[in-house]
């Protein structure tokens, strides 16, 4: 194929997602790569290297290979099948060498060292500054001190851990996607609300099937383990999703992830070893917010030991309504669906109930009308672009009259989509060589239960939730002022403080004000009564205690699985060595959560998931000066925009936090946000 004609080597302003073929992949990224080497070479060496002649075409470069690659890496997300995940595997070993060479290409490192350290530093600005910090930084944690032997080692793992954390995350979607009940008898789906069984009934349509098709997809796997009567159908449902690629459960061993997860630990451990650090936790926090392991480890302990008796009151609670209704022994299938009956039963409210005033626009006017106050921006919505599915939406954020930046919403479950919820960059803000401005692009994806039967989506708050915090992430993208790739938006940003933005966006589905903006009623048009907001004000902490020490359970096992590998235990042996520590209630001896623990084997968090209750730290304690301040207020909204938003990486975190907040935080908020603390 010519390149005139892959639409990856062309120049375009929005990927051209529609085009996109699996044979187009590979040739744009050899393409690319070729030319970057030559580009790199001519570069080098330089003599008195200067902003505007090494990293400003390193970035053009960095760009042209981005430009290629997200949309491909996106649509392997969201639209995956068999030759489209070739073409992207077959590209993972050719990005991951290309990635070391730069690394330790020590010609480059020198010219970096020179610039940081020569007369032309005086002239840099503070980002500027931030991002030959972090490179040099990068250049060590790349292996560029080591001897040659080691270095082709350093190149060996990290290409392999690249194929096995992708296999990781195939083999996860196609254990969720073997599995699937058809049910032809209405009375085994009893409890189950109506906008679960219509969804159900329209999956059955689409595989020419009559009746309901239960699948592993999680809006169908949530409603069953909320509300299904049937409990036998609840444990059939449970044993499926928490056996997923692994050597339990009714595909047992087809798509387990076991062998990989040892694999990925060891190449992990022996990476850490070859740089200097002791474990790959350590090595994970050289470019975090937390100073040490054992930072950490007291953080979350901390927090453990301050939840655990409310998680314990929690299950306390729910046993005993459990044994009311005639349940004696309390399993894992139970406690959604049990949960879900005492949260009715206290406060006379339901999940469904409360959808009813979330229809999908009305969450999004109000959540545009609340940033628009906020930070003082204008959302409008596009409607000629190439997509990739036809539920995608486009829209656009305008300041002053001009686009700042512009996103696409993928909201609704499907197959062949990878499942969670995320924000990745299409595009990043940056400044051209001409003095032109890139403006930003951001990809946010759900999986929410899509619209049936011509009612519109339907939201259930905590999906409500689950949007605002994706949206906070693409704000903080999109918001930046930044005109340098390096810490423009997200890029830059400490781990454990990128969460910061997303969590602190959805204290806005809590307040009053917010909720005013955000709900509904899909058929009258009605406001929420106030008596259903004081239902939902008062049932926020339900169960938070048992919902605390949970997170902390993940965030404990993943730092201490990567902390501890080598010491004789398997990665199950870890988790319930923590599970004894923190955790209230016991999974059966099968469940094998960790082999679908996507975030940690295939995302961007090993040895930190932590950083989702410290940025939540960073966040309640943010959001209580707008609880001080007004929580629509302009003012403030402007100070953490201006503070937090618009500055990206280009500081380090404490110092953005601070320059908001006035001081260092508090985990004060947080535990009382979460009604964890003996006063409330």
């Amino acid at each position: 194929m010519t390149q005139e004609l892959n639409p990856l080597l062309q120049d375009f302003d929005l990927p051209p997602y529609a085009s996109i073929k699996p044979e187009h992949v590979k040739p744009a990224i050899e393409h690319i790569l070729a030319q970057s080497r030559e580009a790199i070479a001519k570069l080098l060496p330089q003599t008195e290297p200067t902003w505007d002649s090494l990293v400003q075409p390193l970035d053009e470069l960095s760009v042209r290979l981005s430009r290629a690659w997200s949309p491909v890496s996106h649509l392997n997300a969201v639209c995956n099948n068999p030759a489209l995940r070739e073409a992207y595997e077959a590209c993972l070993p050719l990005l991951s060498a290309y990635s070391t060479e730069i690394g330790q290409n020590k010609a480059l490192f020198e010219a970096y060292s020179a610039l940081a350290n020569g007369v032309q530093s005086k002239n840099l600005d503070t980002a500027q500054k931030t991002i030959l910090a972090h490179e040099l930084r990068d250049f060590r944690l790349s292996g560029i001190d080591l001897p040659e032997t080691q270095q082709k080692r350093y190149g060996e793992i990290q290409m392999k851990l690249s194929e096995l954390t992708s296999q990781f995350a195939n083999q996860l979607l196609d254990s969720t996607q073997a599995w699937s009940k058809h049910v032809t008898e209405p009375e085994l789906l009893a409890g189950l609300p109506e906008s679960a069984t219509a969804q159900m009934a329209q999956a059955a349509q689409a595989k020419g099937l009559d009746g309901w098709l239960i699948s592993l997809e999680f809006p169908s796997y949530y409603a069953v383990i909320t509300y299904a009567d049937n409990r036998q159908l609840r444990e059939e449902i449970y044993f499926a999703y928490s056996t997923r690629a692994s050597d339990q459960g009714p595909n047992a061993g087809k798509h387990d992830n076991g062998p990989i997860m040892q694999q990925i630990l060891e190449l992990r451990a022996e990476l850490a070893q070859l740089l200097g650090f002791a474990n790959y936790s350590e090595l994970s926090l050289a470019s975090k917010m937390a100073d040490s392991t054992e930072q950490v480890l007291t953080f979350l302990r901390t927090l453990a030991q301050q939840s655990k008796p409310f998680a314990e009151q929690d299950l306390a609670a729910l046993r005993a309504f459990a044994k009311e209704q005639g349940v004696e022994q309390l399993e894992a299938w139970d406690m959604s669906y049990y949960s879900e009956k005492l949260r009715q039963q206290r406060y006379s409210i339901s999940q469904e109930q409360v959808r009813e005033y979330f229809p999908i626009d009305t969450v999004l006017s109000g959540l545009f009308s609340i940033v628009q106050k906020l930070y003082g921006i204008h959302i409008n919505e596009l409607h000629d672009f190439e997509s990739w599915h036809p539920d995608v939406r486009l829209f656009e954020i305008k300041e002053d009259g001009q686009t700042i930046g512009r996103f696409f919403f993928d909201l609704y479950a499907r197959p062949n989509k990878r499942g969670g919820a995320w924000m990745d960059g299409a595009r990043d803000r940056y400044r051209k060589a001409d003095n032109s401005l890139v403006t930003p692009v951001a990809n946010l994806v759900c999986n929410f239960t899509p619209a049936v039967e011509g009612k519109p989506a339907l939201l259930t708050h905590d999906e409500v939730t689950t949007l605002f915090h994706e949206f906070g992430h693409g704000l903080h993208h999109l918001l930046t002022r930044i005109d340098y790739l390096g810490v423009s938006g997200i890029n830059g940003v400490a781990w454990d403080a990128v969460e910061l933005p997303s969590q602190f966006m959805e204290n806005w589905c809590w307040e009053p004000e917010g909720l005013a903006l955000i709900s509904r009623h899909y058929q009258t048009g009605e406001a929420l009564p106030q008596a259903l907001l004081d239902k939902m004000l008062a049932a926020k902490n339900f169960h938070s205690g048992m919902m605390m020490v949970r997170q902390l359970e993940f965030s404990l096992f993943d730092f201490e699985l990567h902390a501890t590998h080598g010491d004789g235990r398997s990665v199950l042996e870890v988790l319930n060595t923590v599970r004894n520590e923190v955790a209230v209630n016991q999974p059966p001896s099968w469940n094998r959560f960790a082999n679908s623990f996507a975030h940690i084997f295939a995302g961007g968090y090993a040895a930190g998931y932590y950083s989702y209750k410290w940025a939540e730290v960073l966040s309640a304690d943010a959001f209580s000066r707008f609880e001080e301040e007004g929580v629509l207020n302009p003012e403030t909204g402007r100070a953490f925009r201006d503070a937090i938003l618009a500055r990206g990486g280009s500081q380090e975190p404490m110092q953005l936090f601070v320059d908001f907040r006035g001081r260092e935080p508090s985990t004060d908020a947080l535990l009382r946000h979460s009604g964890l603390t003996s006063n409330v």
